[in-house]
């Protein structure tokens, strides 16, 4: 968006919690018994009221299924969560866009059916775009083709070692397709690169750095019950650095 659109202003708000789940399920030992899984439940009204979003995107299922083989009561959890959370969304006024999960790598990970899971849950997702007129970002099934497509001819081919967590490629192709759905052409290459566009790479490596040092204070400042998890700076001191970041990307920009 830095790089297209300089003239415009978008603030993204990353407020994403690992291990969490919008459907409240937690299976039994989790991270070696030292916490449940996070609950979307506990903490998104608070988020919501903190960062007032215009348009909101959420992308849930691939820990709602808890990596067991599928469950017709697992399911309903995560279908009456992701619902609470479209209407808790809408009720604010912003917009609103789902994204299915990504593609869970069966070959690699070690829970036996949770590809077909993961399928079953984005196939959901997606439907609600008819039955319900929700705006779905689908990126598993484009993750699900092109992981096919490549061990079609490269048998060892993954996204993740660990079937769950998409490497840099991974992540391109999620964001590739998000893009998509928002109506532009990021090209068919497999690398950041395509979106960059020849710009100076140090604007990349800015927007990280801006994206993961307010990522730390949103979180910490809307508050979660997740271990582990970077203390950030207070919300006003990141703002001021998220501005003298924001300078030297525009001066780069220029």
């Amino acid at each position: 968006m830095i790089t297209h659109y300089p003239e415009r202003h978008y603030e993204f708000i990353n407020v994403g919690l690992p291990s969490e789940t919008v459907s409240g399920l937690s299976e039994p030992g989790h991270a070696g018994g030292q916490f449940p899984r996070p609950d979307l439940h506990e903490r998104l009204a608070r988020v919501l009221a903190l960062t007032k979003p215009d348009l909101v995107f959420a992308g849930y299922g691939m820990n709602d299924g808890i990596y067991l083989p599928f469950d017709e009561a697992r399911f309903g959890k995560f279908r009456e969560g992701i619902r609470w959370l479209h209407d808790e969304v809408v009720k604010t006024g912003a917009q609103f866009i789902h994204m299915t999960p990504p593609v869970y790598d069966e070959q690699i990970g070690k829970a036996r059916g949770y590809t077909d899971v993961m399928s079953r849950y984005a196939e959901w997702l997606l439907q609600q775009r008819d039955s319900s007129g929700w705006r779905v970002a689908d990126i598993y099934f484009p993750m699900k083709r092109y992981l096919e497509d490549r061990r079609h001819v490269d048998s060892s081919f993954a996204f993740a070692r660990d079937g769950v967590h998409p490497d840099s490629l991974g992540h391109w192709i999620m964001a590739r397709e998000i893009l998509r759905f928002l109506g532009e052409k990021p090209g068919e290459g497999d690398a950041v690169d395509v979106v960059m566009d020849g710009k100076d790479p140090e604007i990349f490596a800015l927007v990280k750095k801006k994206q993961r040092m307010m990522k730390d204070a949103w979180l910490t400042t809307a508050g979660h019950k997740r271990p582990g998890m970077n203390k950030g700076l207070p919300l006003d001191e990141a703002k001021a650095r998220e501005a003298e970041i924001g300078k030297k990307i525009r001066e780069l920009n220029k």
